[in-house]
């Protein structure tokens, strides 16, 4: 895989919109944020322009990202917020620039899709983080905001908690691939698929139906992409809704029951994704992953 140039301090760094709108006021915060960090912040063009529920048309918002894509000054694109709107713009950008110059690409939620295309088609380090929407001045040192910043100027990340009943103990190490679940299974039969043979597999999930979450993994077994993993981290799994008739089974229980003939470590619980944390992981790098009585994740 290809590491992206970590940031230094003066480098300059672009916010986009490649999915739901996002005003002045949802970002301003971020953006003194950044310049705390001696970082000049470029935004495009029309990241502050709506279209219905999108920050602007499908045209504009693929201009801002092709934009700073294209330009080398560019070390950093931050995504201002996800949403729904990013698999609509992959197949017009043209990643010829940034296969020559190489720069992080952060963002969860809807940017899965980013990583999941990135990684699969050019072998290049993305960064699964939190983003300008969530950051509030009151929690500017909080620890998801804190790992982003580590991950981004080349700080070691590593993480450990304390291992959940539904944990699967073992140690492997593979390449990080994933995130939100929903949008990888949307993802499936296209050119943006992940490859999870012989990788280390985070998911998580917000707002969804426990009985989609059993289709979606089911979906992810009938594939065979759970097969030949090297381990399964499973994220906050956040808001998960229920019909008049329960179907019977927490988010833990559909996901551990998936994978239960196999043999390779899980973790459950893991604070990135949706909840009150969003701890950073560099997806396409290799991570050690260690499920005990405490679960330790490294980089």
């Amino acid at each position: 895989m290809i590491q992206p140039p970590y940031l230094q301090r003066g480098d300059r760094i672009a916010i986009v919109s490649p999915a739901r709108a996002v005003s002045f006021d949802e970002l301003h915060l971020a953006m003194k944020l950044f310049r705390k960090w001696e970082l000049e912040v470029i935004l495009g063009t029309y990241v502050f322009n709506s279209e219905d529920q999108f920050a602007g048309t499908d045209a504009q918002r693929t201009k801002d990202f092709q934009t700073m894509l294209d330009d080398q000054s560019i070390r950093a694109i931050i995504c201002a917020r996800g949403g729904y709107g990013s698999v609509r713009i992959i197949d017009r950008l043209d990643f010829t620039g940034f296969l020559s110059h190489p720069k992080w690409i952060v963002g969860y939620s809807d940017i899965t899709v980013m990583h999941s295309h990135i990684q699969r088609q050019f072998g290049i380090e993305t960064l699964h983080a939190t983003m300008p929407l969530n950051m509030t001045e009151n929690h500017f040192d909080n620890a998801s905001i804190e790992t982003l910043r580590k991950a981004l100027f080349g700080e070691s990340l590593a993480y450990s908690k304390k291992a959940t009943s539904y944990d699967r103990c073992g140690l492997s190490e593979g390449i990080l691939t994933g995130g939100n679940l929903s949008i990888l299974c949307s993802l499936m039969g296209s050119h943006s698929q992940i490859d999870t043979k012989g990788k280390i597999l985070f998911i998580e999930d917000v707002d969804e139906y426990l009985y989609h979450v059993d289709r979606m993994m089911m979906n992810l077994k009938r594939a065979g992409m759970l097969r030949e993993l090297k381990g399964l981290i499973v994220g906050s799994m956040q808001g998960m809704k229920d019909n008049t008739i329960p179907f019977g089974k927490t988010s833990q229980q559909i996901i551990a029951d998936a994978v239960k003939e196999y043999k390779y470590p899980v973790c459950f619980d893991f604070p990135s994704g949706h909840g009150p944390e969003n701890l950073a992981l560099i997806m396409g790098r290799k991570v050690k992953m260690i499920v005990g009585e405490e679960v330790e994740l490294g980089f």
